[in-house]
């Protein structure tokens, strides 16, 4: 069964740092298309970044581009988004998916607050 669980959530002021975890289950994320969304509330699942299973090619919103970085552990089976010089629009909760066996599959999502 294909799980996921995200950590690393929190409150941080703007242009502090985190770094989400995304621990995997069921399957390889190194063979797997592995992507982050977030969503603040009242509005719909925004895609954040993904990291294709075949070459490790990136890809990034606009938003986030040269801020957030997306890589994997694959000894740990776990997939990461570093955020830096995060912004008060960065509040949401992040979530990681796949659709690694055709199916999507979703965290249970992080809540990231950014706020002085």
């Amino acid at each position: 069964e294909v799980q996921l669980m995200e950590s690393g959530g929190g409150l941080v002021q703007p242009g502090g740092s985190l770094r989400l975890s995304c621990a995997a289950s069921g399957f390889t994320v190194r063979d797997a298309d592995m992507k982050w969304f977030r969503q603040v509330p009242g509005k719909d699942y925004e895609w954040v970044s993904t990291i294709k299973r075949s070459d490790s090619i990136t890809y990034f919103t606009d938003a986030v581009k040269g801020r957030f970085t997306i890589s994997r552990d694959n000894a740990k089976n776990t997939l990461y988004l570093q955020m830096n010089s995060l912004k008060t629009e960065d509040t949401a909760v992040y979530y990681c998916y796949t659709d690694a066996d055709g199916r999507q599959h979703w965290g249970q999502g992080t809540q990231v607050t950014v706020s002085s």
